[in-house]
């Protein structure tokens, strides 16, 4: 699997849901980037795909609702979650994002692998490690990418990222820890081979 490479600069947009619902059909291979509001998932998606607009930035933290569904290739999707624990939005809307969520972690098939973005600076806040837990109860295989490394000196990297890595154990389940950077290209790498080994079987099994 390790020779198998997809080309992210072809990613392209493909539709934005409302709701889990509203998805494309349950089918191929899915790669969801779910994280806090300002934990940079727009960066990372843009630097992965080394397009500076596919993933609007917003200045408002929160403010996107849509789930954002783009296509590297035929059957290759990658999910955008709405950022979560920023947005003033409404609790009861709150209640049942997080219902929907649970029920498109635990129920899309297609859905392979999930990248949780957390700035290296505060990790692991009380919904990050809600949704690796749901992640974990769901089978699916987690890659957590600690945002914004630039912001920190090699040492006090490495000092969290040891720090997660033991922090996590609990949870028991197939996840992997990398630093990550979008402006400085800072474990683009890392992110690239971790999706192409979710995306791998689609290709390997024709």
């Amino acid at each position: 699997m390790t020779d198998f490479r997809l080309n992210y600069q072809k990613t392209h947009f493909l539709i934005s849901a409302p709701n889990i619902k509203a998805m494309p059909e349950d089918s191929g291979i899915e790669v969801a980037f779910a994280g806090r509001s300002n934990a940079g998932k727009s960066t990372a998606l843009n630097a992965l795909t080394k397009q500076k607009n596919l993933a609007r930035t917003s200045k408002t933290p929160g403010r996107t609702q849509l789930i954002n569904v783009f296509e590297v290739e035929e059957g290759c999707k990658l999910v955008d979650l709405p950022g979560y624990g920023y947005a003033a939005v409404p609790e009861k809307m709150k209640i049942q994002w997080q219902k929907s969520l649970g029920e498109y972690l635990q129920k899309r098939e297609c859905l392979h692998g999930i990248v949780i973005l957390m700035d290296i600076r505060h990790p692991l806040k009380d919904l990050d490690q809600q949704m690796i837990e749901w992640a974990v109860m769901a089978n699916k295989s987690v890659l957590l990418l600690l945002t914004k490394a630039d912001k920190l000196s090699q040492s006090a990297r490495s000092k969290q990222v040891k720090m997660v890595r033991e922090a996590i154990l609990p949870f028991q389940g197939d996840i992997q820890v990398e630093t990550f950077s979008g402006s400085k290209g800072l474990g683009i790498d890392k992110l690239a081979g971790k999706l192409n080994t979710w995306f791998a079987p689609l290709f390997l099994q024709e």
